[in-house]
């Protein structure tokens, strides 16, 4: 084959891994959705998603161990998180707030060895528990990602056909940083990890999970906000300490 015949036909293949896994984009763009605001729509992100995909097309290198489908996951992710960034709606005082409590969280828990309770972070932040509590809901209201962000999650780049593979890459994936978040979600009081299992596991919304742990929706927002806001700092201590 000579060099114009080979690269047409690496352009086909390429072309064709896009045409095959174009409804990836439409799934990975539907679990987001069901997260994100209602300002967010999913057509854009459907299309952040195909340029990620393209890119990944342009870009996959298949004899470093991972699956297309594995690779192109990750690239459609990030460009649709990265296109949710840009178009940020969140205040800045909500901004700030998040960097607030997760800053006072850290040096309760630092100070007192213990898990910081609601008390603990409004008392830290000087101002009211009502005001605290009021703080966490505009941060559950502006938060624009999840968990997943904190490392990557399988269920939503992987299928039941790439999910027994055992590639270099995908255990690089499912590393330390992994293992340190599951065991840092271990650390949280029970209803904050009952929350979280049932929000991103079980994919309960937060009306749901108020029935379930018979609480107000207002609170299940506040409790899944502290958690993540924990988490957060938590998971900074770690990757301090790996650095």
């Amino acid at each position: 084959m000579n060099s114009k015949a080979a690269a047409y036909q690496q352009l086909a293949d390429k072309n064709e891994l896009v045409e095959r896994h174009a409804p990836l984009v439409k799934r990975i763009a539907h679990h987001l959705i069901a997260r994100l605001p209602a300002s967010v729509i999913v057509d854009d992100l459907i299309q952040a998603g195909m340029i990620g995909l393209l890119e990944a097309s342009r870009n996959f290198d298949g004899s470093k161990g991972a699956s297309f489908e594995t690779f192109a996951g990750i690239r459609i992710r990030g460009s649709m998180l990265d296109e949710i960034r840009k178009g940020d709606w969140t205040p800045r005082s909500v901004h700030k707030n998040g960097r607030a409590i997760t800053a006072a969280i850290n040096q309760v828990e630092s100070e007192t060895g213990r898990d910081a309770r609601d008390v603990d972070i409004a008392e830290k932040l000087e101002v009211s528990i009502d005001t605290y509590h009021q703080m966490l809901n505009e941060v559950n209201a502006g938060k624009i990602v999840g968990i997943e962000d904190l490392g990557v999650t399988e269920d939503v780049i992987s299928t039941e056909s790439s999910k027994g593979s055992d590639s270099p890459f995908e255990d690089l994936l499912q590393g330390s940083f992994q293992k340190a978040l599951a065991h840092t979600i271990t650390t949280l009081p029970e209803r904050e990890a009952i929350v979280l299992s049932l929000y991103y596991d079980e994919e309960l919304n937060l009306r749901e999970i108020g029935e379930v742990l018979d609480v107000s929706e207002s609170r299940v927002s506040q409790i899944h906000s502290q958690a993540m806001l924990k988490l957060k700092s938590r998971m900074q201590s770690w990757q301090s300490n790996e650095k």
